[in-house]
């Protein structure tokens, strides 16, 4: 099931200019998906990072990649609109090779395990086939 950006919207709560999803495709619900964003050169963050050698904060990859997952476990859910998803943690994050302007980044997303509503996701970040950021992350699923 491939869910377009407003699709997205209805699943999670962020929204531009701290949205990083243009499309995600669910493999297996609340389990596996990936999802691509092109980053282009007039994104708000390349005026501080870092000027005249912009490159995406890797903070904003990892978002990306727990954004997916978000939407992943979110597609699962009765109830959507009195769910939401937060961070937990954040472990393993290595960042591989910078991410620059105009690179479609695709964003691959696991599930590690899900104890309640704790899940824990495994998530890889590619320019093409190159990997660029790779992360361990969990997150809960709250009531609004």
């Amino acid at each position: 099931m491939l869910l377009n950006i407003e699709e997205i919207k209805k699943l999670i709560p962020h929204r531009e200019p701290f949205l990083f999803l243009e499309d995600c495709e669910i493999i297996e619900p609340g389990k596996a998906g990936i999802s691509t964003r092109i980053f282009y050169e007039n994104e708000y963050f390349f005026e501080g990072h870092f000027p005249n050698n912009p490159i995406v904060p890797g903070v904003v990859i990892i978002e990306a990649l727990a954004q997916t997952a978000g939407v992943v476990v979110s597609v699962n859910l009765n109830d959507k609109n009195d769910k939401s998803v937060l961070f937990m943690s954040i472990n393993k994050a290595k960042f591989r090779k910078p991410v620059l302007p105009n690179h479609k980044i695709t964003f691959k997303v696991e599930i590690i395990n899900n104890i309640k509503n704790v899940y824990k996701f495994s998530g890889k970040a590619f320019n093409v086939d190159s990997l660029v950021a790779e992360s361990e992350f969990s997150a809960m699923i709250t009531t609004k």
